[in-house]
């Protein structure tokens, strides 16, 4: 099941957003699904309706064998072998119906964090690298729920430094098996989990990956940590004292365990950003729900202003990391459907497939994650006092919102991933982003003319031109700041992040934007899509651009600082004030359309 090779999805260049102009036809969106599908969809929402949800408490008291049983009910669904090829036990899905089984499920954060780990970066890289022989033996197990995986790469002093673990494996004189002597920190699933992925240097040099069961001598699980939140998740230290690993489970090659640790983290970032959708989702309905039934001043509060503004709010950044995470996924099954039978054969093709959009994983992650706090953060502020105590679910989305900008490589991380894979990609030729900056460039130095917003009917006219002059701040800004420090840009964290923000309103905005053009043109065609879907779309883009261009214009202005002073640095200002000039949206008009639709639906609008 995926994306027909008939589709006019297109497998852009990853990264290519900021440079090129996409049709809403080349973009999938959520209502591009088959039937298939939704009745994917439907199910999964299902289970976490009649099965997470009913059993939240107990998972988060940690009732022995309660989320466990969960994991394998999840199996039994077909949920945790959507990845694993058929062969193997799997179901072999496409990358868009594993998408849509994680933002269904993820209504609970302590059981979304335990699927997640194990579909993800405990099974990812056996599909990957595992040899016949191991694939054979675990990804069954895997695939049924049977086994859950865990995935240790962490050390008390080596989070995002994964490169300096200090977990070493020593091979036996007589090549039969390793011994891993070291500790890992903060893993996910470990104190449920029956198979580990390993990461230890080999004579305290080649980094590596190995599998060990949970049985093998010498591997103890410590106790449980006691966190902030998703506290129904199992967290525990993993120690190895002497621990003997066959040498046949050895994942990969020898000192090549980079590309494991590595690439997996591009599929962890995504779908930790579609995990904080179905979060978010979840969370705004509650805030819906419960808005409508409070009363104060002899009305419901949803019928005030500032409580809808924090309903459009939440809906609309919630719209924008749906748009870029079914962008993303369809770009990826695109990809994938492009190969060749003969490179279908070969995991590492498909892993460099996904690979190509690492960039547009990082912002996902990092958006998605400040999406879902934002959005937790309305929901206590929606509740009152009610939200700040533990009888009411505000409260726990709340503390579990935070540890999305920390695991899968931290938002700071991220934020220099982006920007630094871009201009990676850009000093190698394969993205040609240093003519498009010097074209532009030479543009801003010339009198202005254009007008914003200026002659066309187009739909979201405003709204696509505030798109190209936020494109146009990213390229500018970047410029700036290549010409300031060069090959030391990698050095100036500050302004890689700011940098890495701007980049990141592109997507979302351009994602929101072609996805709002295509359920409008679906509308002038009299299909299935609603006027009210297409106009509460075209609303939530509107208060999207206006947002756009201020955390644009805002992050600029940091980046020309610190690389310009002087009439030199006004100069620039001036230059970032002519791009960023444009006639801003009725945004009170807007919110309280968004949110008026959410309330009638009470849930998330589309």
């Amino acid at each position: 099941m995926s994306v027909s090779t008939a589709s006019p999805i297109v497998a852009a260049a990853g990264g290519s957003f900021l440079l090129e102009t996409r049709a809403p036809a080349e973009v999938l969106t959520p209502e591009d699904l088959n039937e298939e599908q939704r009745q994917v969809a439907a199910t999964a929402a299902q289970f976490a309706r009649e099965e997470i949800l009913p059993n939240a408490a107990a998972i988060e008291a940690k009732q022995p064998g309660v989320l466990a049983g969960l994991m394998r009910r999840a199996g039994e669904l077909g949920f945790t072998s959507v990845d694993i090829p058929e062969e193997y036990g799997g179901m072999g899905m496409d990358k868009t119906t594993s998408t849509l089984i994680t933002d269904h499920l993820s209504v609970l954060a302590s059981f979304s964090t335990a699927f997640g780990a194990h579909i993800g970066i405990a099974t990812l890289p056996l599909v990957w690298y595992g040899t016949e022989e191991q694939k054979r033996r675990y990804l069954p197990k895997l695939a049924s729920g049977e086994w859950i995986g865990a995935y240790g790469l962490s050390e008390a002093s080596s989070g995002s430094d994964a490169m300096n673990i200090r977990t070493r494996a020593t091979l036996s004189a007589d090549g039969s098996h390793y011994t891993l002597n070291g500790e890992k920190q903060w893993i996910t699933n470990c104190g449920i989990a029956s198979l580990f992925t390993v990461f230890a240097k080999i004579d305290g040099e080649k980094f590596s990956a190995f599998l060990v069961e949970r049985d093998t001598p010498g591997l103890t699980v410590g106790a449980e940590e006691h966190k902030l939140g998703i506290r129904g998740s199992s967290t525990c230290p993993l120690v190895l004292a002497d621990c003997r690993v066959p040498a046949a489970n050895l994942l990969g090659e020898a000192g090549k365990g980079h590309h494991i640790a590595f690439n997996v983290l591009n599929v962890g970032r995504f779908k930790l950003g579609v995990a904080c959708i179905g979060g978010a989702r979840h969370a705004l309905a509650d805030m819906i729900r419960y808005a409508k039934q409070r009363i104060a001043f002899g009305k419901p509060i949803a019928e005030f202003g500032l409580i809808q503004r924090k309903i459009s709010a939440s809906a609309t950044r919630l719209y924008a990391a749906e748009s870029m995470a079914y962008r993303t996924v369809g770009m990826i099954d695109a990809g994938l459907d492009a190969l060749t039978p003969e490179q279908t054969q070969s995991p590492r093709q498909a892993q460099k497939r996904i690979e190509e959009y690492a960039v547009e994983c990082s912002i996902l992650k990092v958006y998605g994650s400040e999406m879902l706090t934002l959005v937790a953060d309305e929901l206590v502020a929606t509740m009152g006092g009610y939200g700040f105590v533990e009888d009411y679910p505000a409260e726990r989305t709340y503390r579990d919102a935070r540890i999305n900008r920390i695991f899968e490589g931290t938002n700071e991380i991220n934020r220099l991933i982006i920007t630094g894979w871009l201009m990676k990609r850009a000093l190698s030729g394969q993205l040609p982003l240093l003519p498009a900056i010097k074209k532009l460039m030479d543009e801003v130095t010339q009198p202005p003319s254009f007008d914003l917003g200026a002659g066309t009917d187009e739909p979201l006219a405003r709204e696509a031109e505030v798109l190209a002059a936020v494109k146009k701040i990213a390229l500018f800004s970047a410029g700036v700041a290549s010409q300031r420090f060069m090959t030391g840009l990698q050095d100036q964290q500050e302004v890689m992040a700011d940098l890495a923000d701007i980049i990141a309103q592109v997507y979302a905005l351009e994602s929101a934007l072609l996805r709002a053009r295509k359920l409008a043109g679906r509308n002038a065609a009299g299909s299935s899509a609603t006027a009210a879907m297409a106009q509460v779309a075209a609303n939530m883009t509107g208060l999207l651009a206006d947002e756009s261009m201020a955390l644009a214009e805002q992050a600029g202005r940091r980046v020309l600082a610190a690389c310009a002073e002087g009439d030199f640095l006004r100069t620039q200002l001036a230059i970032l004030r002519r791009l960023a000039r444009f006639t801003p949206g009725d945004a009170v008009g807007l919110s309280r359309a968004v949110a008026r639709y959410a309330i009638q639906l009470e849930r998330y609008p589309l």
